[in-house]
């Protein structure tokens, strides 16, 4: 079944202790798109500006993401963003933002994507998480993704989000600073009682967390020699998940688990080289080598 992704595309700066990259190809929806593609068909939009030519498109081409909705701004500049990774390669600096594009977004999503059963509002600010979910009547089952930023100032605002989805996926930080809980097990809790069904907590080196109405579930990450570069991790986490999801084509806590060891591959080929370059370059069959591999890991 189809899945509609709605996020960014942008030039992402890049500095590690492996080395840095300058304005690669990168955005929630890029990375989300690479990794759910492996197993579902894929609608994406985002907003870039005149400066984003045809041949960064490329990264799209042979891959099962339809491309209708990424829209051109006339005269405009895509979004950019800047950081640096030191010692704890969880946590990026923030070196420069420039919004450009995006502090106009205004998300239309073209006919044939309204009807996607499968959506996932990756990082946003909540009014254009809220225009998504106005356009998209049909929804069998949609999961949010949110940051700090977004919490801090507008709390009000993504609180109406979380009210209208099933799902929501945030690291650990953003689920303490959400909820005030230091502990968990509680901020996960205390995640459903705002109203999603299912919370996804990403603790990066140490896995991901699972809590529902019904179970509590914890998984590690995959385990890899060198993180060269974690930008995009997140995000791939979330489209291998997704991804898997949608083409199982209904939702289970069995699905949600098995989705979540397709996003922990997908984020260890992330980590493993600059921007997407790794992402993009794994088959599907790399992503069933690891798939097998992990469950002989945890088994």
């Amino acid at each position: 079944m189809s899945l509609l992704v709605v996020g960014t595309v942008a030039y992402d700066s890049i500095e590690t202790p492996s080395g840095q990259v300058t304005e690669e190809t990168g955005g929630t929806a890029t990375y989300f798109s690479l990794a759910a593609s492996h197993f579902s068909p894929v609608q994406l939009v985002a907003s870039v500006g005149e400066d984003f030519p045809v041949e960064r498109r490329r990264i799209f081409d042979g891959r099962s993401i339809d491309i209708e909705g990424l829209e051109t701004v006339a005269g405009g500049r895509t979004f950019r963003w800047s950081g640096r990774y030191e010692g704890d390669m969880n946590v990026a600096e923030t070196l420069d933002t420039q919004l450009n594009v995006l502090e106009t977004f205004s998300p239309k999503l073209p006919t044939g994507f309204r009807s996607a059963p499968f959506v996932f509002l990756a990082n946003a600010a909540p009014r254009v998480q809220m225009q998504v979910l106005d356009q998209t009547p049909g929804r069998k089952f949609v999961m949010a993704d949110t940051m700090n930023f977004w919490i801090d100032s507008e709390r009000d605002g993504l609180r109406e989000v979380l009210r209208h989805v099933d799902g929501v996926v945030m690291n650990y930080a953003e689920a303490r600073s959400l909820t005030g809980e230091t502990n968990l097990i509680r901020a996960g809790n205390a995640i459903l009682e705002l109203g999603p069904k299912v919370a996804v907590v990403k603790k990066g080196e140490h896995g991901a967390f699972l809590f529902s109405t019904y179970m509590f579930h914890a998984m590690p990450a995959y385990p890899v020699p060198e993180v060269v570069d974690p930008t995009g991790a997140g995000d791939s986490f979330a489209g291998g998940m997704m991804g898997y999801i949608a083409r199982a084509g209904s939702v289970s806590i069995g699905n949600i688990k098995r989705g979540m060891v397709y996003g922990t591959v997908a984020a260890s080929f992330t980590v493993e080289g600059f921007g997407t370059s790794a992402l993009a370059a794994a088959t599907r069959g790399d992503f069933e080598v690891r798939f097998h591999e992990f469950l002989n890991f945890v088994q």
